[in-house]
């Protein structure tokens, strides 16, 4: 029996599916698993306010027509735009932690950072505002399709053909982040979305820059990081987000690498019993070698994956662009990765 937040099988790290999970209820396809972790019990009065705007319009501008998730810090609802009568999604800060200040100051920082991304393959932000009564909500894009982690749990591991220009679309999404010096922190199935766009088959999107910060960052961001608020998801994080030390782009593409093993091989490359032995395996840098697992698979792919796994973030490929060049390579996809970098 796995308690929550248990993703992954401690023998062999296949995800972890909740069988506690209705069968008959749609899960909306916009939220990713995040966010729809159960709020804290006991709710106070400002909490219910956040937590009921179904069917009300919120600062004058957004009808609410559901709920489609929440979370410890936060409830996520679509709704309408009144005057342009856009789909939206709308993530409403707990009132509980809105008088926090570390918390809004946190979330202030969010949103400013992902307002600069524009990127057919990031989610950004589009608003911050607050309300009347107090309030902070932010809107984003509502994108319509199928998280990564939901897709890969009905239909198994990618294959190559499949996966290739996806990790692609990944790595040039977030070789325009790290351009603006923005890095993600906690990329994993459950923060990509994959949109079906008509005509030209899956777009990934990669979401929940909440945990995005500057590479360039003043002394009291780093204060934010104390405040009990975990940064990031055990399975992928790199080495030195571990030891907590500071972070640039590698950081983000040792992540990448392990979302990439884990879309063709359908497990994690590294193993243990929990997750502290697994974290200890990442420190010690005892990655599983991706033919291990899929022997079909092209040696040079697990070549280029594992210098992305490098625990030393030096030896790694240092930027998104070289990796995505040398992923392009595995299958002669150099035309590829001209029309998704160079264009």
């Amino acid at each position: 029996m796995y308690q929550a937040p248990a993703r992954f099988c401690q023998n062999d790290g296949s995800p972890l599916i909740d069988v506690q999970a209705s069968a008959d209820t749609p899960q909306p396809p916009a939220v990713s698993r995040t966010e729809v972790r159960k709020a804290p019990a006991t709710p106070s009065k400002g909490v219910d306010r956040a937590s009921t705007l179904t069917g009300q319009v919120l600062d004058g501008r957004y009808q609410v027509v559901k709920k489609l998730g929440e979370g410890g810090m936060s409830y996520v609802y679509l709704a309408r735009e009144s005057d342009t009568n856009d789909t939206v999604a709308i993530k409403v800060l707990s009132p509980k932690l809105s008088t926090e200040k570390s918390s809004v100051e946190r979330l202030r920082r969010e949103a400013g950072l992902a307002m600069r991304l524009d990127h057919p393959n990031v989610c950004r932000i589009l608003r911050l505002g607050e309300t009347e009564d107090g309030l902070i909500y932010l809107v984003m894009p509502y994108l319509q399709g199928d998280l990564m982690s939901d897709h890969e749990i009905r239909n198994g591991p990618f294959t190559l053909e499949q996966g290739m220009p996806l990790l692609l679309q990944m790595c040039r999404g977030l070789h325009h982040a790290h351009a603006l010096h923005i890095i993600h922190r906690d990329l994993k199935p459950e923060n990509v979305m994959l949109v079906e766009d008509p005509g030209q088959g899956m777009r990934a999107v990669v979401m929940d820059f909440g945990l995005a910060k500057e590479r360039r960052a003043e002394p009291e961001v780093a204060k934010l990081t104390a405040t009990g608020i975990v940064l990031g998801t055990p399975e992928f994080m790199s080495p030195e987000q571990i030891r907590g030390k500071p972070l640039d782009g590698r950081s983000d593409i040792y992540a990448l690498g392990i979302l990439a093993f884990e879309m063709f091989s359908g497990q994690l490359p590294f193993l243990g019993r929990s997750a502290q032995e697994m974290m200890i395996a990442r420190l010690r840098g005892n990655a599983m070698p991706l033919r291990q697992v899929k022997p079909e698979l092209p040696a040079k792919l697990e070549s280029v994956i594992a210098k992305s796994l490098e625990t030393e973030p030096e030896k790694r490929w240092d930027s998104m662009s070289a990796f995505a060049e040398a992923l392009s390579g595995v299958s002669g996809g150099g035309t590829m990765f001209a029309k998704l970098f160079k264009r």
